[in-house]
């Protein structure tokens, strides 16, 4: 690979030598220490010396590299690629949102915000980016702004389902369960499989608290149920039930479920998520019967 070479002043020699002596003197972060042993690594080895060189490289080729680092969990050398394309000339808002996702998976996220909010800058109607830039503000602990930035998204792009599914969760949030639900149903419609494992692109139940995940959890189930999806409501009925949300009472008097109140599978599914729940053997040979709803 080609370094970039260039010639200080005897000024510049001075400051350098001066700040060097300085930060010498100042502990290494835990940044520089992964980076270092990162660098010392033979995967790295491997991929080091076939990086382009930022100086002369375009910028495709450079963020194609940013792409290759990120995927093999060298962020920090992905986010100095990124910012080479950048330099170089590279699309602003599609490089400041891969910035701001790398970002995101360094937990570093007041600066993912700043990168999601370049990337929308550069191009208002750039309907990932308000996504991106709504799971942050999400994650942040601020869901009326994410609620906003989903909401544009959506505006921009009303047939990519994640949107619709981040919007709902926003909604869920403010417990504005109505709108959750309508957008959960848009979601689903679009992509069927988009609430199953990995089938999220931002944020996932898990980012909720336990109570929130149980409610959450009994949403979907209510929302099956609507749709007559009564596999996909006996699931969530039962991680609604283990995350300790109070699923007999609340079918009870809900009008989804009085089709399926006296279904055995959903009173197995409660009586063994309350088994779990207590450290109890929930197996049909050991259980006991499941109690009535």
């Amino acid at each position: 690979m080609i370094t970039t070479r260039w010639i200080p002043s005897l000024l510049t020699i001075a400051i350098l030598s001066y700040s060097a002596g300085l930060l010498a003197q100042q502990p290494e972060t835990n940044e520089d220490v992964n980076r270092a042993l990162r660098h010392a690594t033979t995967e790295w080895a491997m991929v080091g010396p076939h990086l382009p060189d930022p100086a002369t490289a375009t910028p495709e080729k450079l963020a194609e590299a940013a792409d290759v680092l990120r995927a093999r969990r060298m962020q920090e050398d992905a986010l100095d690629y990124y910012r080479y394309a950048l330099k170089r000339g590279g699309d602003v808002s599609k490089l400041e949102n891969d910035i701001g996702v790398t970002l995101l998976e360094l937990n570093r996220f007041p600066e993912a915000r700043i990168a999601f909010k370049a990337a929308v800058k550069a191009r208002p109607k750039y309907a990932q980016g308000w996504n991106n830039l709504g799971a942050v503000e999400y994650v942040s602990g601020n869901p009326k702004g994410a609620l906003g930035d989903y909401a544009r998204a959506v505006k921009l792009d009303k047939k990519t389902a994640v949107y619709h599914a981040n919007l709902g969760t926003a909604y869920f949030e403010l417990k504005d369960f109505e709108s959750a639900r309508t957008e959960f149903a848009r979601a689903l419609k679009i992509n069927p499989v988009v609430f199953q494992e990995g089938g999220w692109a931002g944020v996932q139940a898990h980012v909720l608290s336990t109570s929130d995940r149980g409610r959450y959890c009994f949403e979907m189930a209510k929302m099956a149920a609507g749709m007559h999806d009564v596999d996909n409501m006996i699931r969530w009925l039962a991680r609604s039930s283990e995350a300790g949300f109070n699923v007999k009472d609340e079918i009870a008097g809900d009008k989804d479920f009085a089709p399926y109140r006296k279904d055995p599978r959903i009173l197995m599914a409660i009586h063994n998520a309350r088994a779990m729940r207590t450290g109890q053997i929930a197996d049909s040979g050991l259980a006991g019967p499941p109690d009535t709803p």
